[in-house]
């Protein structure tokens, strides 16, 4: 058997499925990290010690809040989806390309004894 042709529309659809579920997958480990270091005061110590450095008087101003480490979260997230989706799109139009030029992948099937 030989692979000559690769749908570059159904790779587009495959693509970002695997890439959404990869963005959940991103989102639930920075959940768990950001909850184990929230757990060890880790972001009080770094609030406490910007505010330490950034003022005089000595007061609080929150410099890692959960919004601020989410937000950043879903937009490293949502810049990979759009990656991600586009280069195995891209990849799947140049395997296409040489595919024609050197006849495709070749595959050897075999039943199970």
């Amino acid at each position: 058997l030989q692979l000559r042709h690769v749908d570059t529309w159904s790779a587009l659809k495959i693509s970002l499925v695997l890439s959404v579920v990869m963005f959940f997958v991103w989102m639930v480990a920075v959940g768990i990290l950001y909850g184990v270091l929230s757990s060890l005061s880790v972001f009080d110590e770094i609030n406490k010690l910007w505010g330490q450095l950034g003022s005089e008087d000595g007061s609080t101003s929150e410099l890692v809040t959960p919004g601020l480490i989410f937000g950043g979260a879903a937009l490293i997230g949502a810049i990979n989806i759009v990656l991600f989706t586009a280069l195995a799109t891209m990849a799947t139009y140049i395997y296409n390309l040489s595919a024609d030029l050197v006849g495709g992948l070749e595959v050897t099937l075999t039943e199970r004894e």
